[in-house]
């Protein structure tokens, strides 16, 4: 994969657009900040979930089954609060969100604590997963207002990147390390407590919220058409399937591992060494200014996350999966990144939260189907049989994107079409 990283200083400050100049964007940190506390619990969810649910029933398939529900009416739910966003406003959506998050959350707990049966706590995870508070797809729509037309994109896609897996580092540690050593029900409390108060944060920041289309009276009367009609969003939601697949797989089989050899608490460890290999390589790609396009970086790094995720379920010792896993980390971030930045092409302003929507719900999808397969795996098969779902996800998922790869080319300029009531612009579309 060919690329250039710029050496000089004067082309530093024009050709390659840095994290350094990323970050002296104007308003950037009065979002920057609340948007990673408010973020922070996401990493939590589910693996407080299955650590809480394994504890109270004894299964890792009742775990991975009642964490599979939250993560697929995440899935189901996150674009439509995506539109919402995009046409009421984020504030608007993000209060109530994560009011009933909070809530919600809260009594999963209780359920699982009283030994409540399966059901219940299957309908308790559906509002949990349900609010699940959109905060880094809301981050990068304010990216791209702030950043319309700039080279900056590519950087601030690498940015947030690194931004949600330094949450992934953090976030699996400090999970295993409630529920492990202070109580079970520890972690998914202390996400509910870290959502209110994050995401109530970030909402407070009225100065930075996207602006909403509204017709000449001052009324948000303009539809826009739903970021799932582009052909090649649909081509991106299934490569994030498969990313899905790699992070629902690998929390139920590393926690199955680190217990089958008697070291629970390597278990937030080794998914931190994972999710710091997706943040070393995330920062490495916002430093380099790519020449080859974007789809055939996505081609290259997915066949490479595909390549080391098939090595997983030989791994035999902790050591030798802590970089095994690494290794898949450090595939994650180029995949990832580079489908993110293709939204900016692809997709109209108006629609592009709903479209970060559509993709991080594809990857809370991926991972619910994961974590529910590898549960039952681990169940029924050998210690170490879950890792068997990040290989088969993401050569399915390679398979589609090598098939469609002609759908992630940029609409045509010249064809335009207006949509709704009152007056705007025209977008392309595809």
């Amino acid at each position: 994969m060919a690329s250039t990283v710029t050496t000089s200083k004067d082309s530093a400050a024009t050709s390659r657009p840095g994290y350094g100049r990323l970050l002296r964007t104007r308003g950037a940190w009065t979002f920057l900040l609340p948007g990673f506390a408010a973020r922070q619990p996401f990493a939590m969810l589910t693996l407080s979930i299955v650590l809480l649910v394994q504890h109270t029933t004894g299964s890792y398939g009742a775990a991975g089954a009642v964490a599979a529900v939250t993560g697929v009416s995440m899935a189901l739910f996150a674009p439509y609060t995506g539109r919402l966003a995009d046409r009421h406003g984020q504030r608007a959506v993000l209060v109530p969100g994560v009011l009933v998050h909070a809530a919600a959350g809260l009594g999963l707990t209780a359920l699982a604590l009283n030994g409540a049966p399966l059901w219940a706590l299957f309908a308790a995870a559906v509002p949990t997963g349900a609010s699940v508070p959109q905060v880094g797809p809301m981050v990068r729509a304010l990216w791209g207002v702030r950043l319309k037309g700039s080279p900056l994109m590519a950087t601030a896609a690498a940015f947030e990147s690194v931004t949600d897996e330094f949450t992934f580092v953090v976030g699996p540690l400090l999970a295993t390390a409630l529920c492990t050593t202070v109580d079970p029900s520890a972690g998914l409390v202390t996400e509910a407590a870290l959502t209110l108060v994050g995401g109530l944060l970030f909402a407070a920041q009225k100065g930075t919220q996207p602006p909403v289309a509204t017709s000449g009276d001052g009324h948000t009367r303009v539809r826009h058409a739903s970021a799932l009609r582009v052909p090649g969003v649909r081509v991106l939601i299934v490569t994030f399937l498969g990313i899905g697949s790699v992070f629902g797989g690998m929390q139920v089989s590393l926690a199955a591992f680190t217990e089958s050899i008697g070291e629970p608490g390597l278990n937030g460890v080794l998914y931190g060494v994972f999710a710091a290999g997706n943040m070393l390589a995330g920062l490495a790609c916002g430093a380099i200014a790519w020449k080859v396009a974007p789809q055939r970086r996505l081609i290259v790094a997915y066949a490479a996350l595909a390549l080391a995720a098939s090595a997983l379920w030989t791994a035999d010792s902790a050591l030798l999966l802590g970089a095994l896993g690494l290794l898949v980390g450090m595939c994650i971030a180029p995949a990832l990144i580079t489908g993110y930045t293709l939204v900016e092409s692809l997709v109209p302003a108006g629609a592009r939260t709903e479209a970060f929507t559509w993709l991080t719900g594809a990857v809370a999808l991926g991972q619910a189907a994961a974590v529910t397969v590898a549960g039952q795996f681990e169940d029924r098969l050998w210690d170490g049989a879950g890792f068997l779902v990040p290989m088969g996800g993401t050569l399915l998922a390679l398979a589609t994107l090598l098939a469609l790869r002609s759908r992630l080319a940029g609409a045509p300029r010249g064809r335009t079409v207006a949509r709704g009531m009152g007056h705007r612009e025209p977008v392309a579309v595809d």
